[in-house]
């Protein structure tokens, strides 16, 4: 095995999708309680765009390249893996390249049915829509989900892991065609936010008990509106402006919850937790057929750079992947 590999790097240490590069470094060696990936695909994430801008670093001990999740075979066994098994995983960083290191404990078996594309497009997404949806923000079976970027990789997968739990999911997305690629995912309600206010939509369909929001800025103050009393708005990204401001009067009428999180920074202990509970309660709607990536399009490795600047585009309908191989 050599002992250097193709990576993606960033030309200058940090620019435009133009200056990502594919480059040659090291191979990583595992340390203990690590396993070694031949990486087969690897997912393309909006922190990795933050990354390459030079505004989300990698947590001490990640690599210093871009790259969330993987998917391909172990080759170096650690935990409960053996060499060869096929497995996707969350990593601190480095996945875009030809190998990648990970805690063996944030590795799951690839489930049944997916190929190596699919599984790349699960663990950066699935643990952020379980860790905000169904932890901070505790979604229950008969409540009501609202999804903003309903046709991004998160807003897709929140869909439908939303379905799968028994909630009611009111989706947004700009434009008709893209509302419409909600309802297709399983949306009940799908609201195009250039020709309806959103609030109003769901306030008419009774008000929603938790809202997943990667926008910000001015939704603030309509997911309020929007938001039963008792609801909980959870943030996981700030798109559209990271200040807002907060009517106290009106958050103490509601009984709201606001909160949010990352999920790079956790503790690996915490992230090991987090997969624990993912494989035991997502992986079976997965395996049942309930949850299925969707991927809009796959770049070859070589072409991140081209891949990070499809996503900034922003007409993308679910995940974008580089392939490997």
């Amino acid at each position: 095995m050599s002992q250097t590999m193709t990576a993606i790097g960033v030309e200058g240490g940090k620019g435009p999708a133009e200056a990502v590069r594919a480059i040659q470094i090291p191979r990583p060696a595992p340390g203990p309680g690590q396993v070694l990936i031949r990486v087969r695909a690897a997912g393309v994430n909006r922190p990795d765009l933050m990354q390459r801008q030079g505004a989300y670093p990698p947590p001490p001990g990640a690599p210093d390249t871009m790259g969330l999740e993987v998917a391909g075979e172990v080759v170096q066994a650690a935990g409960r893996w053996q060499a060869g098994d096929r497995v996707c995983a969350l990593l601190g960083g480095g996945g875009y390249a030809e190998y990648a290191v990970c805690d063996a404990r944030h590795a799951l078996p690839i489930p049944k049915g997916l190929d190596f594309t699919q599984a790349a497009a699960l663990p950066e997404t699935v643990f952020t829509v379980y860790a905000n949806v169904f932890e901070h923000g505790a979604l229950k079976a008969g409540e009501t989900l609202l999804v903003h970027g309903a046709t991004s990789g998160i807003g897709t997968t929140a869909i439908q892991m939303g379905k799968a739990a028994g909630a009611k999911v009111i989706a947004t997305a700009r434009g008709a065609a893209k509302a419409q690629a909600a309802r297709a995912l399983g949306a009940d309600i799908a609201i195009d936010t250039s020709a309806e206010d959103f609030a109003q939509v769901a306030a008419r369909e009774g008000g929603v008990d938790v809202v997943l929001d990667m926008v910000g800025g001015d939704y603030f103050a309509r997911n309020l509106d929007a938001l039963k009393t008792g609801g909980r708005i959870v943030f996981i990204a700030a798109l559209g402006g990271g200040e807002v401001s907060l009517p106290i009067f009106r958050l103490m009428q509601k009984r709201a919850v606001i909160t949010g999180s990352t999920l790079r920074p956790r503790p690996a202990d915490e992230k090991a937790r987090l997969a624990a509970e993912v494989e035991r309660v997502v992986w079976p709607w997965i395996e049942a057929g309930r949850l299925t990536p969707r991927i809009d399009r796959t770049f070859p490795l070589a072409e991140a750079g081209k891949a990070q600047a499809y996503l900034e585009a922003g007409d993308h309908v679910g995940k974008i992947v580089l392939l490997a191989d």
